[in-house]
């Protein structure tokens, strides 16, 4: 065990620790000196989105500790930042802990002489960014690990304008919170009066918000009876998505009883995500059952919505992220230039990993399509640069995230389940279904499709194998894949675009990010990205392809299924 792990440890033997915690070191020092060096091998990171990690004892966990020093750096560089009353807010999901964290969190800022607004109950977490903007707060911050194991839980920050941190103040708190040398660095208590509790009035409120997003209440009303079934997962969700259904004037919402009650266990799943087939099986079941018109569902901390349809044989198929996401900006740009409401300056933003089908959607309608780094809190930043001068419409990413409207600036699973549901209302009044929209569209402006591969390295060595392949790719990009040509390198983390074949070089105007993408001569994109929150690396593959005629959809989508898993075994990541 390293001589810098034997510290850490012994710290903590030392230290103002409860005797319970230090009781559990010895215990796993007899026990299990390997997880041991796993708790303690490296303090967990504070990164630009705040903390996430497996909860338990030691500096590499999530625990009270960990959560009290980062709250404890925060909290100094708020005070630094600003000369005025400083004020948060502060909500939770429904894992494990979750609440003990959110409290911990607001007795330390209220410690700190920091006014806390702390909803009174799990909340999802676009309501956090919602309340940071009504309440006129500085901040804010949720506990949650989003679609994480049951294992794990985290902790978000977020600024004034309701959007987690960006340069400066990312990297800023991230400094204040390395300062803090150990627990007796932390005010624990003793400003508990600044505690004011939240709840019912802010969820009216954030509901009013929801409900004026609709651009066709009239037909929700005609299509009140439509078959929906949706499932929370055990999450967040049943606390607002239910009401905001009744508000839209839905009255057939069937929820999946067996995923209704918030367990951060996640009894009934192996992982809660939506964008995972067997998180939803329980909720595809139901719809067959009762069938139904649509299939939602979201995450625990409901920033994230999947959605299951029927397709042309009537069978039940998961849309992915991207295909969401094109359904939701088609919608919104059409459904408002069809009702004259669409404004001159009207724009949309995605993510560079995002499918290109939504850069030919917007400019077929003559609206910008800004691209942004993968994460909300770069397309709210571009909303707050474009602010006064564009008109905000919808942002979204392929990990099943939206944001309709610009009063969250984070991802929003709540209006996006509204929204999606007032889709199929729209489509079933002419008699069709959003599978035959989505028909529609590939014939109009192509056929895309885009998969996804997670390669998970775990433990003490996975962040270095990863950097490794990184690193790799950078020094020997492929030169052709699947017999086409690979005819650009864009390298995100040296802000160079270079053309291959000619050897010109650009630069690329976005902050700094470790993601390469592979440009094919065919138009294909293959985009690898280390995740921020997980121990992962992902490769997006997207692809396309022709249809010119609706009965040809299974075939050219098999083609380029065929395609991707060519490419994918030619990188030999399967």
């Amino acid at each position: 065990m390293e001589a810098s792990t034997l510290k850490r440890i012994n710290d903590w033997l030392n230290g103002n620790y409860e005797p319970s915690v230090k009781d559990e070191i010895k215990k796993l020092q007899n026990d299990n000196p390997a997880e041991l060096e796993d708790a303690f091998y490296r303090n967990l990171e504070f990164g630009t989105g705040g903390l996430r990690g497996i909860m338990g004892i030691g500096t590499n966990r999530m625990n009270k500790y960990t959560v009290g020093m980062a709250t404890q750096g925060f909290a100094n560089y708020l005070k630094k930042s600003f000369t005025e009353q400083v004020s948060v807010a502060i909500a939770h999901d429904c894992r494990n802990n979750s609440r003990f964290f959110a409290e911990t969190t607001a007795n330390i800022f209220a410690a700190n002489g920091i006014k806390v607004f702390l909803f009174e109950a799990l909340r999802p977490t676009p309501e956090l960014s919602f309340a940071i903007r009504t309440l006129g707060c500085k901040a804010g911050v949720v506990c949650t690990a989003s679609h994480n194991p049951k294992e794990y839980n985290g902790y978000k920050a977020y600024w004034d304008d309701g959007a987690q941190l960006v340069p400066p103040h990312d990297k800023n708190v991230i400094t204040e919170v390395e300062k803090i040398a150990g627990v007796d660095d932390v005010k624990w208590s003793g400003g508990e009066s600044n505690i004011s509790i939240i709840g019912k009035d802010m969820d009216n409120t954030y509901m009013d918000m929801v409900k004026t997003l609709s651009v066709y209440p009239d037909v929700c009303a005609a299509q009140h009876d439509l078959k929906i079934v949706y499932t929370p997962i055990h999450g967040t969700g049943i606390t607002l998505v239910p009401e905001t259904l009744k508000r839209f004037g839905f009255t057939n919402v069937n929820i999946v009883e067996e995923q209704s009650t918030p367990d951060g266990n996640f009894p009934t799943v192996v992982y809660p995500n939506p964008e995972e087939r067997e998180a939803m099986s329980i909720g595809l079941k139901k719809a067959k059952e009762l069938d139904a018109d649509i299939l939602l569902g979201t995450d625990p901390d409901s920033d994230r919505v999947a959605i299951g349809i029927k397709n042309k044989h009537g069978e039940w198929v998961l849309m992915n992220g991207n295909q969401t996401a094109v359904l939701a900006f088609n919608y919104m740009i059409e459904a408002r230039k069809v009702k004259g409401i669409a404004q001159p300056n009207d724009m949309v933003i995605k993510t560079i990993v995002t499918t290109d089908m939504i850069d030919t959607i917007a400019k077929a309608n003559n609206i910008a399509c800004y691209n942004v780094l993968t994460g909300f809190k770069w397309i709210a930043s571009m909303i707050k640069e474009k602010e006064g001068k564009e008109n905000y419409v919808i942002g979204g990413e392929e990990s099943f995230g939206l944001m309709i409207g610009d009063k969250v600036r984070d991802k929003d699973a709540i209006s996006a389940v509204a929204l999606l549901c007032e889709m199929a209302a729209y489509e079933k009044n002419k008699g069709r279904t959003l599978f035959d929209k989505m028909i529609d569209m590939y014939l109009q402006y192509g056929l895309y499709k885009e998969d996804l591969v997670s390669i998970t390295k775990k433990g003490m060595n996975g962040a270095a194998e990863i950097a490794d392949m990184m690193k790799g790719y950078r020094d020997n990009p492929p030169t052709n894949l699947d017999g086409v040509a690979v005819t650009e390198l864009l390298d995100y983390d040296m802000q160079v675009g270079k053309n291959l074949s000619t050897g010109k070089s650009w630069k690329i105007d976005l902050p700094k990010s470790n993601v390469l993408q592979f440009v094919l001569a065919d138009g294909s994109k293959i985009s690898a990205r280390p995740s921020g929150t997980e121990p992962k690396i992902k490769f997006y593959f997207s692809v396309k392809g022709e249809l010119k005629n609706a009965a040809d959809f299974d075939a050219a989508q098999k083609a380029l299924d065929d395609k991707i898993a060519r490419i994918v075994t030619e990188m030999k990541l399967k």
